[in-house]
């Protein structure tokens, strides 16, 4: 069992890291006292690998005192498993400005004259807890595709390609563009399988039509710049803090080409390492 304590200043991103290590696999609690800590890893540890990486969100709102959170982590450490802790901490000025934008109460709010005095004393009272951390960042010169490539590096797991998700899916020209769609490929110039008798019932899916699609020059020549544009991009979105990305691949009808064309698009980018679905908007449809 993997357990992540995500600790820190108000303001400084706990929230959005939260979101994007839920995006991870990891299961997300926000807000639990220390006294709950122990007792919930327990539970966890009995959820028949259900809960095997849990992220707690932990934070001046909670904290009654810090020793009980330090005793709790060195029980947790001695258990059988990974117990790691994470402060994301920025600048006073950058987190002031971050509250004047959304216009929220800080925590301290009622227990202090200002907000730069709340700010000033927040980071005072979690020190202590800044200096039992395994991981610190500093987000006040991070942008969110930033923090969440660096969350990846330091608790993604092996092979996980930035986390993305891609969506690789068919569609015929004549029921309209897939509104979702981030990139489109239109693939109406490739040899058409529904002028062949014996192919126009069948779909992209099977065999034969597959293999008429591929048997021409023009279609493998396709294939291998969408193979190469693709492999340039994906990493980049992935970068760039994308978490989901759809491509439609359309013919007139979305039932012979574009289906090919999706279909083998799928198993190559799968084959890069990222997690693939694979759709046929129009398939069903009547010709």
């Amino acid at each position: 069992m993997d357990i992540l304590i995500i600790s820190g200043l108000s303001g400084a991103g706990k929230s959005k890291a939260a979101s994007y290590l839920e995006d991870m696999g990891f299961y997300i609690v926000d807000n639990m006292p220390a006294a709950m800590i122990l007792k919930f890893a327990e539970f966890c540890a009995g959820g028949n690998g259900r809960y095997d990486r849990v992220a707690l969100v932990y934070d001046v709102r909670t904290a009654n005192s810090f020793t009980e959170l330090f005793d709790v982590l060195d029980k947790l450490r001695a258990m059988e498993g990974a117990c790691r802790m994470l402060f994301l901490e920025a600048a006073p000025e950058v987190i002031i400005k971050r509250y004047k934008e959304t216009r929220r109460r800080h925590p301290l709010a009622d227990q202090t004259d200002s907000l730069a005095e709340a700010v000033h004393r927040e980071r005072e009272l979690m020190q202590p807890v800044r200096e039992r951390a395994d991981y610190v960042i500093d987000t006040s010169h991070t942008s969110t595709a930033q923090l969440r490539g660096e969350l990846l590096r330091l608790f993604g797991e092996a092979g996980e390609k930035g986390g993305m998700t891609v969506s690789v899916t068919s569609f015929g020209y004549k029921y309209g563009l897939p509104l979702e769609a981030d990139l489109v490929f239109d693939v109406r110039f490739m040899p058409n399988p529904f002028y062949m008798e014996e192919l126009r019932p069948q779909t992209g899916l099977d065999q034969a039509v597959s293999d008429y699609v591929f048997s021409f020059q023009q279609t493998q020549g396709c294939m291998k710049r969408l193979e190469d544009l693709l492999s340039f991009t994906l990493p980049l979105y992935a970068e760039e803090g994308k978490t989901s990305l759809v491509i439609a691949v359309g013919c007139t009808g979305g039932h012979h080409r574009s289906v090919a064309v999706t279909h083998a698009l799928a198993e190559f980018i799968r084959g890069l390492g990222y997690q693939v679905t694979e759709n046929h908007r129009d398939m069903s449809r009547g010709s």
